[in-house]
């Protein structure tokens, strides 16, 4: 009996070991098949999916083969491992045994959004839309209620988003996109309000941001921002109006074809600075970390005039005698091509949703354009009856 017993051991030992030697080859013979693709394509692992569910997925798809060795070998080799939700990239040769060390790495395929200096939160709001690998969250609900979903609700939109290109992976909301943007507009301004310059005529860092926004819409040459800044806190300071078009623009909405007349010039809304002193309420675009620098930091001098010359430059004025004079030679007498601002486009490296998304139409410059030599005094050098206004 028991020499019985120990050939019976023997015997169970041996196809123990064969069984197990064959499973080890089952396994690796798994893990080393080249996935069954011909050409370069993307798997999306979808939030709260584990292993077990992709390895027979993508064989019902004819992509393996052997799924339930494969499981086997997760199940006991990779317990605990978290598989990363996202797109993972397939290519032709690629093993299984690659694909799992993606998937150990969270190695997902990103994709680039960017948000660009100028754009108010309606074209933000559309390019986001526009974007297929965002989910889409906000849709139908009013800027308000956006704000309310992303945990500030009573905030004006309006500016308080950082122009920058953000990364992501498909399946991440649009809710999450803009609390990023949000935050990062947060410690960019607070970094830049602690070293501002002195004597500045804001009382809190909302209205440098809102100065802000008034550059970044006037001008996207770097050298002139400080000064076009200078010029506007001169005007504060005086008590001048600002009398800068892309306020007018704003707050016309809908309204604005691409011109603007001296009854637009006129018409009393909250945001026109030709009709009321001071800042306008909120901002009237999104600002990058150039403009807001300048906003707190602006250039020493004694200008209060400026007009754009129709290549995006400006020319900058102390009096009103020399502002009409250029006035003249550059508004009275435009070219075909003129321009007050550089043409808007999207920075280097913006994905093409970003660059197909709209773009702000080509802002008229302030108070460049509609002279004053004390508050609301309007030069009639620069505009006439209902004709365009000369921005």
């Amino acid at each position: 009996m028991r020499r019985k017993f120990l050939l019976l051991l023997e015997m169970g030992l041996v196809l123990a070991g064969l069984a197990l030697g064959w499973s080890a080859w089952k396994v690796h013979s798994a893990l080393q098949q080249p996935l069954h693709i011909a050409e370069e394509r993307l798997i999306d692992v979808p939030t709260g999916t584990n292993p077990n569910r992709m390895f027979y997925r993508m064989q019902s798809e004819g992509l393996i083969d052997d799924a339930l060795w494969l499981r086997l070998y997760w199940r006991f080799n990779m317990a605990g491992t978290a598989l990363h939700t996202g797109e993972y990239r397939l290519t032709p040769g690629m093993t299984v045994e690659g694909l799992i060390d993606a998937w150990r790495r969270g190695d997902v395929v990103q994709y680039n959004l960017t948000l660009v200096e100028g754009w108010t939160f309606r074209q933000l709001r559309a390019a986001l839309a526009k974007h297929d690998k965002i989910k889409h969250t906000l849709e139908g609900l009013s800027d308000s209620e956006v704000m309310e979903k992303l945990g500030h609700d009573g905030v004006f939109p309006e500016g308080r988003f950082f122009p920058d290109t953000y990364r992501f992976v498909r399946g991440m909301s649009d809710v999450e996109l803009l609390q990023q943007a949000y935050l990062r507009l947060d410690e960019v301004l607070a970094k830049e309000w602690a070293q501002r310059a002195g004597d500045l005529p804001y009382s809190d860092p909302y209205q440098a941001l809102i100065m802000a926004s008034l550059v970044e819409k006037e001008t996207g040459i770097a050298q002139e921002r400080g000064q076009i800044a200078g010029v506007f806190v001169r005007r504060l300071r005086l008590n001048m109006m600002l009398q800068t078009d892309p306020t007018v623009i704003y707050g016309m909405g809908e309204r604005y074809n691409g011109k603007i007349t001296r009854a637009d010039l006129r018409a009393p809304t909250p945001y026109n600075t030709y009709t009321n002193t001071g800042l306008p309420p909120t901002p009237i675009a999104m600002v990058g970390r150039e403009a807001i620098h300048a906003a707190l930091n602006p250039s020493a001098g004694t200008s209060l005039y400026f007009v754009a010359r129709g290549d995006g430059s400006h020319v900058f004025s102390d009096d009103l005698n020399d502002h009409n004079s250029a006035v003249r030679e550059y508004q009275l007498k435009r070219r075909a091509d003129y321009r007050s601002s550089p043409a808007p486009r999207a920075p280097a490296g913006a994905s093409p949703q970003a660059q197909d998304a709209e773009l702000p139409a080509s802002s008229p410059s302030p108070s460049s354009e509609v002279p004053d030599s004390a508050p609301g005094e309007t030069s009639e050098s620069s505009v006439s009856g209902d004709a365009p206004a000369t921005h």
